[in-house]
């Protein structure tokens, strides 16, 4: 693994500057906020060595090395799922690759099912916290200390700088956000009504099929993380109504205009 690793890294280390410390993975129907980065320079995920390549409608499947909020970062414009068959390690390895470069932070966001009922479709959930119900851990296996600890605490896996930053950005914009729990599981179906109710009764506020691998990989590495959910459908009963992943991407695409904006926002004060 660490010899893919540094193979990746070293054929990406020339294409992107050094002082780049911020890494962005883009979710389902939000890859638009690509179109904010500027100096960018574009790496399709198959010219880049032992690079997974997305097979989702959504992803564009590149890497965009540019500037947001005037700082330089590396976008991933298209994410891996466990459900696409990948394994853990497949689905987190761009997020070793920028630990290996030396990145400090990683914003994450994701398209999800809200299960709170003081959710509406298009609201953004700020995540607090999260529930790992994946079938296989992405820290499994050999444990090399150069990445990271063998038991890693999770008290804090995100980071409550950056979230309160975001806070006092959102309420000076007059954006309203909303704050809770990402459940992860594996997809590819969504949620069955019961399900649903399931999922809220063990804590969730939201839950999607991507997120939590890549958190447990970013903070293990020592990664600050920030990630926003936007709800895309409701799995509230009594709310729940039959959902098509192209309109999941469309009320994705409505929300991420404000979301983006504070991700810039907080990029800018780092």
């Amino acid at each position: 693994m660490l010899k893919t690793l540094q193979e990746t890294v070293s054929w990406l280390r020339p294409q992107i500057p050094a002082e780049t410390k911020i890494g962005i993975i883009l979710g389902t129907g939000l890859g638009d906020l690509a179109n904010t980065i500027t100096d960018r320079k574009d790496i399709p995920y198959e010219n880049i060595p032992h690079f997974p390549v997305s097979t989702v409608e959504g992803h564009s499947g590149r890497l965009i090395v540019g500037k947001l909020g005037g700082k330089p970062i590396l976008a991933m414009q298209g994410r891996f799922h466990f459900y696409e068959g990948y394994d853990m390690k497949q689905v987190t390895f761009p997020v070793r690759v920028m630990q290996l470069l030396g990145f400090g932070y990683l914003f994450v966001s994701n398209a999800a099912g809200g299960m709170n009922s003081s959710f509406r479709i298009g609201d953004i959930m700020l995540i607090e916290d999260h529930i790992n119900l994946f079938p296989e851990h992405p820290l499994r296996g050999k444990n090399h200390e150069e990445l990271g600890t063998r038991f890693p605490d999770m008290s804090e896996a995100y980071d409550r700088q950056l979230r309160r930053l975001a806070t006092t950005i959102a309420e000076e914009n007059n954006i309203k956000l909303q704050y809770g729990t990402y459940i992860g599981l594996q997809g590819p179906t969504f949620e069955t009504p019961a399900e649903y109710n399931w999922l809220r009764i063990i804590g969730g506020d939201a839950v999607g099929m991507s997120t939590v691998p890549e958190v447990i990989v970013a903070h293990h590495g020592g990664l600050k993380v920030l990630a926003f959910s936007i709800i895309t459908d409701l799995g509230v009963l009594g709310k729940i109504v039959e959902v098509s992943h192209e309109e999941v991407q469309e009320a994705a695409k409505i929300a991420q205009p404000k979301m983006a904006f504070i991700m810039e926002e907080v990029i800018k004060h780092l």
